[in-house]
């Protein structure tokens, strides 16, 4: 199920007819539609090799057609990639070999791919399409070159949610599971004054871009833009380079975390068309007309709920930031905006407001400006209007890297020979959905980590009927989200729950990687106190909704009368549980989610499934980083930080179950103290964020929403008082030092709770369609 807003709606259709040219690009009609000479090909000489290139491609699909292939090189469907040959045919039949998820599709998961580039130039004339849950993976030795003729026509050179008819081919809120990586994007052949595109990418959770560079047309008059997003519930990209162009990015989308990106020669960097909150680390913009715009709809009708930039740096921008913040913009807290540690050179006007007057003036020499923000403050009484500088965070030694926050792409390991890796299937998993792989797995896990080998999970659907143990030393790589699957009654104790992995031991020491892939029940219990610290990249956990499963539509459909609880719709205990013993983990682009519908249901209806509790870090010594992190649909709660400290957050996302307060969320897990479980009422719904007794929890961005009421949205509609649920975040008495920059909420009469009194109420912080509040000081 799509949900409709139409505040968003509204927003959606009004960038689409401002880039009306972009969306309907044709063929220049002057030009022949595949013109291109042999000078625009420039040989790859040297290219190292990379192990997923030659690595045995054995995964599969577990639930998908007979005999289908998850790995596709794109030279095996004829593809050339010499820089003269018109590959786009041979590209998008690569892609939708074996009867994937394309047009008229809603979803699927019985149908992944990962698409393979090997180094090269591969010219198109008209859109790559990737289909449902596809991959699009280069060689990171050597980035191929998308790279549109002269003649190309069609939205963007990778159009990853068509408009086959007026509307996206897919929901944006309900695109999940893709990747596109390791690429250059190039529109140079195409007309400066044309429309052009890089990618279209209109998305939601468990996606990401990572390592692309676009190249676009930097001559004078050019209107290329490199990644257009109009929509959507996402996500994460980083790594990224910007050159040239109109606009680098023009963003619209609820949420996003955006880090490492670098913008050289743009007229404008960035432009946001509508947005709820959008968090930027470690943004470059140099050379640029304008850096960040944010000033759609005006003073009179704003579109901009809130950015927060941090650790970033501007050089030759003449205007670094133009909103249309005024305090008394319709919507009295649009334009939120906090800037912290972001250096300028030669930047003259930092921050510019409506009518083009100078809010926040810069230097033409260089500075760094600590903390600055506008919107509305609570210390913790407010609200108070603020529009200026503030003190910054006090950030932990044990967080940074020099003066800005630690960050750590996903590894990719393409220095390492084919050699380094292990192989599940080839070590005796089946992965095929039916056949326990308990025992196989636990073997070559203990094998890779003993000798040091990365363990590559070749695709496919893992059953296990025990837990699994992650020792220190490993490094788990993914394809196409390889799957970990429970089975058995070893899990299905209330009083005595088990996780499905289990990484390290209470008291154990030492450094683990992990990416790509999807598991559940995971208790991290690892501690990395000296070095690298372990890492999770794109692992997502999914609880229900999908081909397998048990919990789907034909046995958990919703139950919006008094029905009794359904003992098999009871999916999980915790999704994931960081224990007392455990330190210095970094989280990016993780996603937990209890599914609130089939993905794999034609109609993708709703479902109503029993989980437990989100993420509950309890890490006594803390040091933990989450980047671009979501957590939906608990029964009792999202986000739980207790007795811990010393925590980065960067826009976290949450969603409360659809069903409550049918029931409550005192149903159907009891209360466990031991592990601070919030005591509810019969009527009550579950928390968004919940602090106790925690210390230095540094929040760069949230967006805690509460849509449904028994899943009726009616609560959440504009004006309706916001009467989904009566609070959603919550801090005791007890924590100290709670930092929250631009928090936003939906649904929820009470925005924050201290210690079990309201602080701030959504009626003085209404914005385009959640209410926000820039800064949050406990």
């Amino acid at each position: 199920m799509q949900l409709v807003i139409p505040e968003v709606e509204s927003a959606v259709q009004s960038m689409l007819h401002n880039l009306s040219s972009y969306v309907d690009y044709k063929t220049p009609a002057h030009l022949p539609p595949q013109h291109v000479g042999p000078q625009s090909y420039v040989a790859q000489a040297g290219t190292t090799p990379y192990w997923y290139e030659t690595i045995n491609h054995q995964g599969i699909s577990a639930f998908g057609p007979s005999g289908y292939t998850v790995f596709r090189n794109v030279k095996s469907y004829g593809a050339t990639g010499n820089g003269v040959t018109d590959d786009t045919a041979a590209i998008n039949a690569a892609i939708n070999a074996g009867g994937r998820c394309g047009e008229g599709c809603a979803s699927s998961t019985t149908t992944p791919a990962v698409v393979y580039f090997p180094a090269g130039t591969y010219l198109i004339s008209s859109p790559i399409n990737p289909a449902y849950y596809t991959q699009l993976i280069g060689n990171p030795n050597a980035m191929p070159t998308i790279k549109g003729t002269a003649g190309f026509g069609g939205f963007a050179l990778i159009d990853a949610d068509p408009y086959y008819t007026s509307n996206l081919n897919w929901g944006s809120t309900n695109v999940f599971y893709r990747q596109i990586r390791n690429f250059i994007i190039d529109t140079t052949n195409m007309p400066v004054t044309s429309a052009a595109t890089g990618i279209h990418w209109p998305t939601a959770q468990a996606t990401s871009l990572q390592n692309i560079v676009f190249t676009l047309s930097a001559a004078s008059g050019t209107q290329h833009i490199g990644l257009f997003i109009e929509s959507g519930s996402a996500g994460f990209m980083t790594d990224l380079v910007f050159n040239g162009g109109l606009k680098g990015g023009a963003f619209g989308n609820q949420q996003f975390t955006m880090r490492n990106m670098t913008f050289n020669n743009c007229v404008t960097a960035i432009s946001h068309f509508w947005d709820w909150g959008w968090t930027y680390e470690g943004i470059n913009i140099n050379n640029c007309g304008t850096g960040i715009s944010i000033n759609a709809g005006g003073t009179s009708s704003p579109e901009i709920g809130s950015i927060t930039l941090i650790d970033s740096h501007f050089t030759n921008v003449p205007v670094g930031i133009t909103t249309a913040y005024t305090p008394s913009s319709a919507g009295n807290a649009a334009g939120s905006v906090i800037i912290e540690n972001v250096g300028i050179t030669n930047v003259p006007v930092i921050v510019q407001g409506p009518s083009g007057a100078t809010t926040l003036v810069g230097t033409t020499g260089s500075q760094t400006i600590a903390a600055w923000g506008q919107g509305h403050a609570y210390t913790p009484n407010g609200p108070t209007s603020l529009q200026g500088s503030f003190a910054g965070n006090s950030r932990p030694a044990s967080l940074v890297s020099g003066s800005s926050y630690y960050q750590r792409s996903k590894p990719q390991y393409n220095t390492l020979p084919v050699s380094s890796f292990q192989s599940t299937r080839s070590s005796g998993a089946a992965g095929n959905g039916v056949t326990d792989d308990t025992y196989a797995l636990q073997m070559v896990i203990n094998n890779a980590a003993a000798a040091g080998a990365v363990l590559f999970w070749d695709a496919g659907t893992y059953v296990v009927t025990s837990t699994l143990t992650m020792p220190p030393g490993s490094k788990w790589v993914g394809e196409s989200y390889s799957v970990i699957m429970s089975r058995g009654s070893f899990f299905n104790s209330m009083s005595s729950p088990k996780p499905v992995v289990q990484v390290g031991t209470a008291g154990q020491t030492g450094q683990v990687e992990w990416s790509d892939m999807i598991a559940i029940l995971i208790e991290w219990n690892l501690a990395t106190t000296s070095g690298t610290p372990s890492g999770m990249w794109d692992v997502h956990a999914r609880i229900g909704g999908f081909t397998g499963s048990d919990l789907s539509i034909a046995n958990c459909p919703t139950t919006t009368g008094s029905n009794p609880i359904n003992a098999n719709c009871i999916g999980g205990y915790m999704t994931m549980y960081v224990t007392a013993s455990a330190q210095g983990l970094y989280m990016e682009n993780c996603w937990l989610w209890t599914a609130d519908h089939d993905i794999d249901d034609p109609s993708n209806r709703q479902l109503t499934i029993y989980n437990g509790r989100g993420l509950y870090i309890a890490s006594t010594a803390g040091t933990f980083w989450l980047v671009g992190t979501a957590v939906e649909h608990h029964t009792l709660y999202q986000y739980q930080l207790a007795n811990t400290k010393n925590i980065f957050m960067g826009q976290i996302q949450t969603e409360t179950p659809y069903y409550q307060p049918n029931p409550g969320a005192s149903s159907p897990f009891p209360v466990v103290a031991s592990l601070n479980d919030p005591t509810q009422t019969t009527t009550s719904d579950a928390w968004g964020l919940r602090i106790l007794k925690s210390s230095n929890i540094l929040v760069y961005g949230a967006g805690l929403y509460s849509f449904f009421d028994n899943y009726s949205t009616a609560c959440s509609a504009v004006g309706a008082g916001e009467n989904c649920q009566s609070a959603i975040f919550s801090i005791d008495s007890t924590a100290s030092s709670v930092s929250v920059y631009n928090l936003n909420t939906v649904g929820s009469n009470q925005m924050i709770q201290i210690g079990g009194t309201s602080y701030a109420g959504y009626a003085q912080n209404i914005n385009v369609f959640p209410d926000t509040i820039a800064l949050f000081r406990s």
